[in-house]
């Protein structure tokens, strides 16, 4: 039987639905949500398989112009995940950008769709939140583009057209072994998702610059046969004033913190923790290229 194999990149602008939808390609969550724009900074890698195909999505950060050094390092992810893939899909968010307006005259998708070299697929998503008339005049609209393997209305939330979706990759994909064992659903390690996890408690429970001025770094992640796991996880801000907030008045903020960051994480590993969370001052972290490389960022060299 032939196999085919393949890595996908899932690409548009902030809060395009791109996390939402990996979680629902893969029947589980693995990438953060929030309604707050920004919420993906690094690739993270999903895998879908079945006997007869495996799909290594790539979620990447939402499209955007950079205005400082992290956002920079988010772009370069958008560019090594294009370089990678085999396919590209291209989300729109049909509620908030219907003809796709602001996605085209992005910088990166301009240039992706002047040069295309692999398959892209355009996505309608939110379809379930307008008028099935409006929903066939805009298929008709972008396909008389001719720019697109194919023209898909999905509703990443509500589990709309997945399985067609599903199905149209597997069609453009090459034929090919598989790339990771069958029964893993993501390469990333569990401290990854620790530190994922952590970070969207904060964008729930933070406003303003907060979420955005906030990084996660796993310091200690000691597993006990018997007994609870250890973590130990630091918050990393850019000003005094920024921690004073995470950590509140009297250290309320951090405990509310910490309780339901322990909570998700539980429920994410299947096992009690304990968690300790140290909140320090790491100044202008956004903006500086070693720090950056100590969270994990890397440089800009592609392949």
């Amino acid at each position: 039987m032939n196999h085919k194999s393949g890595y996908v990149a899932i690409l548009g602008l902030p809060n395009a639905g791109k996390s939402t939808l990996l979680n629902t390609l893969l029947g589980q969550k693995i990438a953060i949500t929030n309604k707050k724009p920004q919420t993906t900074r690094k690739k993270i890698v999903g895998i879908l398989s079945e006997n007869d195909y495996q799909i290594i999505f790539l979620d990447t950060p939402g499209l955007l112009t950079p205005s400082y050094l992290l956002q920079e390092k988010m772009m370069q992810e958008i560019t090594r995940s294009i370089i990678d893939a085999d396919v590209v899909l291209l989300i729109i968010d049909v509620v908030k950008d219907p003809y796709g307006k602001s996605t085209f005259n992005q910088k990166y998708v301009k240039e992706y769709l002047e040069n295309k070299k692999r398959a892209i697929i355009l996505l309608l998503n939110k379809v379930d939140l307008i008028q099935q008339n409006e929903t066939v005049q805009l298929i008709e609209n972008f396909k008389s583009l001719n720019k697109f393997e194919s023209v898909i209305p999905i509703s990443a939330s509500q589990n709309f057209n997945i399985i067609k979706l599903v199905d149209t990759i597997v069609e453009v994909l090459p034929e090919g072994p598989g790339f990771y064992p069958k029964d893993i659903v993501s390469d990333e390690s569990e401290r990854f998702f620790v530190s994922e996890i952590i970070r969207e408690k904060i964008l729930e429970l933070y406003r303003e610059e907060i979420p955005y001025s906030v990084e996660i770094v796993i310091t200690d992640f000691k597993e006990r046969e018997e007994g609870k796991y250890f973590i130990s996880a630091e918050i990393a801000v850019e000003r005094d004033s920024q921690k004073a907030i995470i950590i509140g008045k009297g250290g309320t903020a951090i405990k509310k913190l910490g309780k339901i960051a322990r909570e998700a994480i539980e429920e994410f590993l299947q096992r009690e923790v304990f968690l300790d969370l140290r909140v320090k001052v790491r100044k202008n972290w956004r903006s500086n290229e070693n720090l950056l490389k100590q969270f994990g960022y890397k440089s800009d060299k592609k392949k």
